[in-house]
């Protein structure tokens, strides 16, 4: 079995406002929510506001191009690696900017993350895979109204220069599918103000 995520849209305040030994266990509840539970339900795709009963101020994203493993994101990333050098320097440059903070980084925790909850007890498992305050959230989406329109522009340098077969994302259409999903994920939390976070759930 391997490491999902779940996505949440948080009002940042509101999870300030959380004592702070209550925090992750409500950010779980919201990821995880057992009294909404329907097994006979449809999987769900897109926004789910609220994220559950008990906590109104958080919305999940159920992405449907990857059923909630994290192995697709992981994979969008190192196709990136490999294809970045042969995109041009404009999208490069934003796309850079939008993928350090979600799914591009070394997947170590930052300052926001201990500023968020106390010691992590299980190191080898990170409690957050992202964590964006809202000042980095209207970041991510600047640079997401400016790369969108250019997307199109990565679909030669994927055909040129593909990537290693077998992987969750080989190809442009598979990238660029997630990657709009993450353009959703933040254009709206952006237009609300909020943060995001991202649960190994």
């Amino acid at each position: 079995m391997g490491l999902d995520i779940t996505v949440l849209a948080v009002d940042w305040e509101r999870l300030e406002r959380t004592p702070f030994e209550e925090r992750y266990a409500r950010l779980t509840d919201a990821a995880a929510p057992d009294d909404d539970l329907d097994w006979d339900a449809d999987l769900q795709e897109g926004w789910v506001w609220p994220a559950a009963s008990n906590v109104p101020w958080c919305g999940r994203y159920e992405f449907h191009s990857t059923s909630g493993s994290y192995k697709p994101h992981f994979w969008a990333g190192q196709a990136w690696e490999d294809i970045r050098r042969h995109a041009a320097p404009e999208p490069r440059e934003h796309l850079d900017g939008f993928l350090r903070e979600l799914i591009w980084d070394e997947g170590t925790e930052d300052d926001t993350v201990s500023a968020l909850f106390a010691g992590d007890p299980t190191p080898w498992r990170p409690r957050l895979l992202l964590a964006c305050p809202p000042p980095t959230v209207s970041t991510l989406a600047g640079h997401w109204a400016r790369v969108e329109p250019m997307l199109e522009s990565l679909r030669e340098p994927f055909r040129v220069h593909p990537t290693r077969p077998g992987r969750w994302i080989e190809n442009f259409d598979e990238f660029s599918v997630l990657l709009r999903e993450w353009g959703v994920v933040v254009t709206e939390t952006e237009r609300r103000g909020w943060g995001l976070v991202g649960l190994p759930l």
